[in-house]
């Protein structure tokens, strides 16, 4: 368990510290400056938020229902791409899963109905309920503070801070974005991180 929670935070420290490499990103803060446990996870949100909603608006309409398959690699792969998400399902998946994250850390229940997050088929609809999910988190990610955020609430996949959840989240949404990132690149666009 401490494992797990050590290495998810290792590895959001490495995506965070690749991210503000590839953006224009506010200058540090003076170090030994103290910030708010809500501060701090507002900025790793930030940093994923900056990168997730420039892949999903550069992915043009006409590609959303791009997925993966054998034809894009070479003669006899042995790649198998049997259930692979859609590129309009792995936003409308980001999506879903930063309501459910955020609600844990907050308590408070999403502003739409899951269920339509993914009926959505239109390319402004989806990345409309991405930038609306991003913006629940920003809200429940401020409700972090000193005092709660690494007392034990009810979990998500074992992590048992808002703390843990919150950076849980990120990393989730980083994994999904690394794959996404693929998707653009197998339709010869360069993702907005890489210009």
């Amino acid at each position: 368990m401490r494992l797990k929670a050590m290495v998810a935070v290792g590895v959001l420290g490495c995506c965070s510290m690749m991210a503000m490499a590839q953006m224009d990103m506010p200058k540090p803060r003076p170090e030994g400056q103290t910030i708010s446990p809500a501060a701090a996870m507002d900025d790793l949100l930030g940093m994923f938020e900056y990168q997730v909603m420039g892949v999903a608006k550069t992915m043009p309409a006409d590609k959303y229902d791009f997925a993966p398959s054998a034809a894009a690699f070479a003669a006899g792969s042995e790649a198998k791409f049997g259930g692979v998400r859609t590129f309009a399902q792995q936003v409308k998946h980001l999506a879903e899963a930063n309501y459910y994250f955020y609600s844990t850390i907050s308590g408070v229940k999403p502003d739409v109905e899951m269920k339509s997050i993914e009926a959505l088929t239109k390319k402004d609809d989806i990345v409309a309920a991405l930038a609306g999910s991003l913006a629940f988190a920003h809200k429940a990610v401020s409700t972090i503070t000193a005092q709660n955020a690494f007392v034990t609430i009810k979990g998500v996949d074992g992590m048992q801070t808002r703390a843990s959840i919150a950076a849980f989240g990120v990393a989730h949404g980083y994994d999904h974005y690394g794959q996404m990132v693929e998707y653009l690149r197998m339709n010869g666009l360069v993702p907005p991180g890489s210009k």
